[in-house]
């Protein structure tokens, strides 16, 4: 017995290391049962002595039949990921996944006999090396690909680039391939007569775009994909002559764009054509509003994916977003981050024309013009600042006060040091009052003004939560 070991809560309550390689390199392709009897081990592994980790406690954990759970371990021992050390009683060793990473597995020569010489037929044009044929065994057992699948994937890759074909580039699309779960002649064979129906269509883009070549196996996976994705050959053909034109003759370039015109849903020559229409315009906006902003890019698709577009979709006119970038400009607000919060709170204001833009405008001007008059009246000659509008809007829209009432304040607030200080505090008394005539306002007065006084008319007092949220979301409209 283990002199110190964990209590059974110690260990119910601690945490197993998985090792990433297992993850990525070998739990994909194994069977589920197989899967789970390794991770089980290895939790028991952590407390090797206790009288539960045995076979039977096993068996019965993981309801599987004790041959399954030594079938599983067999399958991890050929992985190279543990060693059966007896039989009776049943005793396995958990290794080091990295010693098996870092090592040369050995492989049957006997089991691979037909392989290799099929694989050096295909081949004929070099000599297959020992280290080529392990990198073909690697991708058999650690991918689970059958061996016939493997032939078939070296014989497409030596027709695609010749017999001097490299086992790196044949095992890179191996991988992909079981990666996609293409691990059997028949999913292989069936990728193939994919490929071999898409010939026709990839060779004559290759040929619009001026490449006097076949396409390679990366090329004829992106031809695949456009297709899976919805693009006919009338678009696929346009839009390769659109690469040879704009001097860019590629299938990745190809499929950037492509992948513009999936995101926007656009799977017709119509649609695409009237795409590209709308973006030369709105290139032209960009460059007009970075304009008035001040502004320069040499480059600005990034401006009309990310602002200009987003603009138009609101219902903001070419107009109205030219005389908003002159307005933000005048108001220092120069740059596209701020015109855009500025377009948010108009489009919430509901101010999308030219006309309502004006209107707008000129309702914020007459009020400023109101505020100014009550500022003159008590003696400041200052400008109208957002404070001031924010107080207006109380007085007049919250509190809906009377212009005589407002009017009448003005006259006491005359003369007094801080008159617009004064002035709110004899307006905020009223509206607590509930005084809504000039006379009621006079015969209060001799109430109102000592108090006043004493608390120096401070602005102080405690608004309702319909005030607050109306005070706010003046601020908010106007704001930027």
């Amino acid at each position: 017995m283990a002199f110190c070991k964990y209590s059974i809560d110690m260990l119910a309550n601690n945490s197993t290391a998985i090792d990433n390689i297992f993850i990525n390199n070998y739990l994909p392709y194994a069977d589920a049962n197989h899967v789970k009897v390794y991770l089980y081990g290895l939790y028991k592994c952590q407390d090797s002595n206790a009288t539960d980790n045995t076979l039977e406690h096993f068996a019965q954990e993981l309801h599987m039949s004790e041959e399954e759970i030594e079938n599983a371990y067999a399958y991890w021992q050929e992985q190279g990921l543990v060693q059966i050390l007896n039989v009776i009683p049943y005793e396995v060793r958990y290794l080091p996944i990295s010693d098996v990473i870092n090592n040369t597995k050995k492989y049957n020569a006997k089991k691979y006999e037909s392989f290799n010489a099929q694989a050096q037929e295909i081949l004929c044009g070099r000599m297959i090396t020992p280290n080529e044929y392990r990198e073909y065994y690697d991708v058999i057992e650690r991918l689970h690909m059958e061996k016939e699948a493997l032939l078939m994937i070296i014989n497409y890759c030596v027709n695609i680039k010749g017999n001097n074909v490299g086992y790196a580039y044949i095992t890179t699309i191996a991988k992909d391939w079981a990666n996609q779960k293409i691990t059997t002649a028949k999913q292989v064979e069936n990728r193939l007569l994919e490929f071999e129906n898409l010939r026709t269509g990839m060779e004559y883009v290759c040929k619009l775009m001026g490449m006097k070549r076949l396409p390679n196996i990366e090329e004829r996976a992106l031809y695949q994909k456009w297709n899976e994705e919805g693009f006919d050959d009338e678009v696929l053909n346009q839009v390769a002559k659109k690469m040879k034109a704009k001097n860019k003759p590629s299938f990745q370039a190809m499929d950037v764009l492509l992948d513009k015109y999936f995101a926007q849903k656009l799977f017709s020559v119509s649609e695409i054509e009237l795409y590209e229409e709308e973006k030369t315009k709105s290139n032209q906006i960009a460059k007009k509003i970075a304009k008035n902003l001040g502004l320069y890019y040499e480059n600005v698709e990034p401006i009309v994916d990310t602002y200009i577009f987003p603009w138009l979709n609101l219902g903001f006119s070419e107009k109205m977003l030219e005389e908003i970038s002159n307005y933000c400009f005048k108001t220092n607000v120069r740059t596209l981050e701020g015109m855009n919060k500025v377009l948010n709170k108009f489009h919430k204001l509901g101010v999308l024309t030219e006309q309502s833009l004006q209107e707008y405008f000129n309702g914020v001007l007459s009020v400023d013009k109101k505020i100014k008059e009550i500022l003159e009246s008590i003696g400041l000659s200052r400008n109208v600042n957002q404070f001031d509008r924010d107080k207006f809007k109380v007085w007049t829209e919250i509190w809906q006060m009377p212009e005589d009432i407002l009017s009448y304040a003005c006259t006491l607030a005359v003369g007094k040091d801080q008159p617009m200080q004064y002035l709110a505090s004899v307006i905020s008394t009223f509206h607590d009052k509930n005084i809504k005539t000039v006379d009621d306002a006079k015969k209060s007065f001799d109430i109102i003004a000592p108090k006043a006084q004493k608390s120096n008319f401070s602005t102080g007092r405690s608004y309702t939560k319909e005030e607050m949220n109306a005070l706010f979301q003046s601020i908010d409209e106007i704001e930027v």
